[in-house]
Formats: C-alpha cells, structure tokens, sequence
C-alpha cells in the first residue's frame, strides 16, 4: 500500500481551499494547504469582495452626504475625497477579516500551511520551494484572474485590474471602464460617487448580459442618471497615449469616439489560474474555461478535484463554499454528492442592487421552459417609499402548477430579500406558503410576500369566486362603486 505525505492537499488559500481545510482538518484528516500569495484570503479578500464592497459603502455615504438636502436636511458643503484615507479604510477592513483567515488558525484546526508555487511532478506529488509533498487526494483551488484583453495598445499605454484599483494614491479625475459585468458597474458607480468621471465601453447592447434586459436596465438608468457614461455595442479600436491622459478610441455604432482619462480598469472577465502547475504531469484536463470537472468536482484524475472560480462555472465566493461541501462530501466521507447550481443565488452590488435566483426569462427562454411573469414594484413598498429608495421591481416566474421557477429582484437591499427566495426554494415552499407569510410593517421584504401574493389573490378574488359566493350565501356584491375594468 501506498504511503503519501498528507491524506487531503489543497492548492490554493482562497474561498474554496479554505473551506475545504478547515472541513478536513477538523474531521481528522492530515491536510495541507499550500498558497503562493503571502497571505491567506484569495482575490475575495484582498481584491475582490471585500474590498469592492469596503469602497461602495464609503462611496454610498459620501453620496448621502452630497444629497442630505434632498431629505429635507441642511445641505453641508461636502469637500474631496482624499483618497489615500480611504484607502487606508480597506486595508483595515481586509486586516480584519484576515485574522479569521490567519495560518495560525489553520494550524489550530490540525492544518499545515505551507507559502510558495506548486508544480505538480506526478499525479499525487507537487514541488513547493524545492521540497516534494505528496498526497492521496488534491483539491486544486487556486481561483482566478481578470482578464488581459487583447486590445491595440493596451499592454504599451498600461491599465488596471481589480489587483490595484484599491492601493490608488489619488482619486481619479476620469476612469475608462471596459466592460459591462458586476465588478465594471460596481467600480463605476463608487468611483463616480467619489468624484471620478466615468465611462463604461461594452460590447454588447446590455450591461449585466446575464440578467435580463428589463432588469439590467433598472441598474443602468440608475447610474447613468448619477453620470455614469455608457457606450454600448461599442468597439475598442485603438488605445493610446494623449496629452496627459490615457485615450480609448471607440466605434459605437458606426461613430467614432475617443474617451480621455487617467486610468483604464479592464474588467473584461475572468481566466482560470492554471499556468506554472504543470497539471499536464498530474493528467488533469483543462479547456478554456478552466479545470474540467464531472458533477462530483473529480478533474480527469478521480483522486485530484477541483472547487471555486479555476473551473470556470460560477465566480461567486458562495459558489466556492458550496463546491468545498460537494468535494469534502466525495473526498472524506466517500460519498458520491454532486453539484447542483438550480437555485444558485447571485447579486450585484450596485445602487439599487441586482439578485436572482433560479431561471429569469432570459434563461427559461433558452431552456424552452413555459412560465409565467408577475412583478411588483418598490414604487408600491411603503419603506422604500419612506427611505426614499422607491426605485426597481420584483420578478416571479412560475411554471406549471404555479410552482415557482425564479425570482429576480433590482431593488433596495436585493441581494438581502432574495435570501427568503433561498430559504423557499431549498425547503420547496409552496405559492400559497410563502403568501400566508406574516412579514413585519414596514419592510422592504414586504415585497416578496406581495409577489408571492399576486397570482393567488387573482384567483381568490375572480368573478368566478364572487359568482359561487352568491350562489353559496346570497351574498349582494358591491356597495359602492363600479367594478374596475379587468387588467389586459
């Protein structure tokens, strides 16, 4: 039989190498975690989530303070950002949920970290700094990276990524966004909050494609009517140096513009961390995408598996948290769990926010799937009225039965009303459950019991349910009034 080093070996100290540790070495297996940044944390902590969403709610409250006098307050003269403080702000945030990601937590719990690059040398051995370590079992979880578009004279003239848009020793005056994704509109609308002025260059004709339009467009007009600049189903054709400034040069629908700024942020997407592994000695497949996997998370070797954003599905920190379950399920307790994304929840972080859950119409049009839409709208949900948030809607798609199918929320606090979806959707709840819900007055979850509501209410109260009330009790119908005209 066999001798290995370790019983488990995790790549990477992210998300899903985390969690993936912490499972296994609290369950007695002998791990080790290996991570060539200096610290622990991933891109989530250090350039990703926290930090993005650090900077939105300081960005959120100079905004407020710019806008007191539209809440009846005396208007204060607000003074610039010093963006150097706010800097500092974040690093005393990703400082503090660090602690929880310290090695010597880890080395409490029972596992070994170990800091450097590890290059695969067989299917069970890595290298890391000179000395082998072998494994029965490997977690690959090394995460992923923007991606560098190829663009004319992008690479000469210099541009940002996520990794240092936070360590900015100054505002910037202007800042060119390429792309259209929830980090591009997130970093578009802080910025512009603070100060900067903002473009956002996308390919296509919607921001957020993955949404649906009506959705994506609720976010956008948002932005936009803070002084956000969009160019849409646009066309970078040059980039270059200016007369002080970076120039992006863009043919949007057949006119051509040239955009000056100080930075350029590409946030054109995400690619799989797999260079300098050498997974080719492991026999692990990799495509474009990322690490190839089954639905156990098992790569072309059933002993190596991989979790979170290097295989290339969904690129969420949640997401990367519930692979680690699925592969410590497979690889510790051999049990032969597999992935389910059906009712995976994801939300951007914007003002108002963007969540969905399970199909929207975009993708139950792709899946041939029959359904059924009903909104409600926040303009209709007393506390938002009352916070002066009364902006976005609600949308429910049922199939068959009235059985839920999705939920999408572009609204106030979205991305916290769709965990009651979350909550709904696991458990399986019933229409008529969720709708004799009691939700607390006034909230803004209100509006999931309302939705919820809608399609139930229409039957409860159709002519057909007056008739046989009639029929049953003699009842006289209306007091006063005339009944309203049905809506088409």
């Amino acid at each position: 039989m066999t001798t290995y080093d370790y019983d488990i070996g995790i790549i990477g100290g992210g998300a899903a190498g985390l969690s993936v540790a912490s499972g296994a070495a609290q369950l007695g297996v002998k791990t080790l975690l290996i991570e060539k940044d200096a610290h622990l944390g991933g891109d989530c902590l250090h350039f990703g989530c926290v930090p993005s969403k650090a900077l939105l709610s300081v960005a959120r409250r100079y905004h407020e303070m710019k806008n007191a006098g539209a809440f009846g307050l005396p208007q204060p003269e607000v003074p610039p950002v010093d963006f150097r403080a706010i800097r500092s702000h974040i690093r005393e945030v990703v400082a503090t949920i660090q602690h929880h990601d310290s090695p010597e937590r880890f080395c409490s719990l029972g596992a070994k970290v170990v800091f450097g690059n590890a290059v695969f040398r067989d299917s069970h051995t890595v290298s890391v700094s000179g000395e082998s370590v072998s494994a029965r079992t490997w977690v690959l979880a090394t995460g992923s990276s923007a991606a560098v578009p190829d663009l004319p004279g992008l690479d000469k003239v210099g541009f940002l990524t996520n990794r240092d848009l936070f360590s900015l020793g100054r505002l910037p005056e202007s800042l060119v966004i390429l792309g259209g994704g929830p980090i591009a509109l997130e970093m578009a609308q802080a910025f512009r909050r603070l100060g900067s002025d903002v473009a956002v260059v996308q390919r296509g004709g919607q921001i957020l494609s993955r949404e649906d339009k009506d959705m994506a467009e609720i976010v956008r007009q948002a932005l936009a009517g803070e002084g956000v600049k969009f160019f849409l189903n646009a066309t970078v054709r040059e980039v270059r140096a200016g007369t002080g400034r970076k120039e992006v040069v863009v043919d949007c629908l057949g006119r051509t513009t040239t955009l000056r700024a100080d930075h350029i942020l590409a946030a054109l997407g995400r690619k799989p961390n797999v260079e300098g592994l050498n997974l080719s000695a492991a026999g692990v497949a990799v495509d474009r995408s990322g690490v190839k996997v089954d639905a156990r998370l098992r790569t072309s070797q059933s002993h190596i598996y991989a979790a979170g954003d290097v295989t290339g599905k969904y690129q969420f920190t949640h997401a990367a948290g519930y692979e680690a379950g699925v592969v410590l399920a497979n690889a510790v307790f051999k049990l032969p769990r597999k992935v389910d994304y059906t009712f995976m929840p994801w939300c951007t972080y914007t003002d108002p926010e963007l969540a969905s859950i399970g199909l929207s119409e975009k993708r139950a049009t792709e899946a041939e799937v029959r359904y059924t839409v009903h909104e409600e709208f926040f303009s209709s949900n007393d506390r938002a009225v009352a916070c002066g948030q009364a902006v976005g809607k609600i949308k429910l798609l049922l199939g068959r039965g009235d059985k839920p199918l999705g939920v999408q929320i572009a609204g106030p606090g979205a991305g916290d009303l769709i965990a009651e979806w979350v909550a709904a959707f696991s458990g399986k709840l019933s229409l008529s459950t969720l709708a004799q819900a009691v939700h607390p007055y006034p909230t803004l979850a209100e509006i999931n019991k309302r939705v919820a509501s809608g399609p139930l209410s229409k039957k409860l109260f159709s002519e057909r349910m007056r008739k046989g009330l009639h029929f049953l009790f003699h009842y006289k119908g209306r007091a006063c009034g005339q009944a309203p005209e049905p809506k088409e």
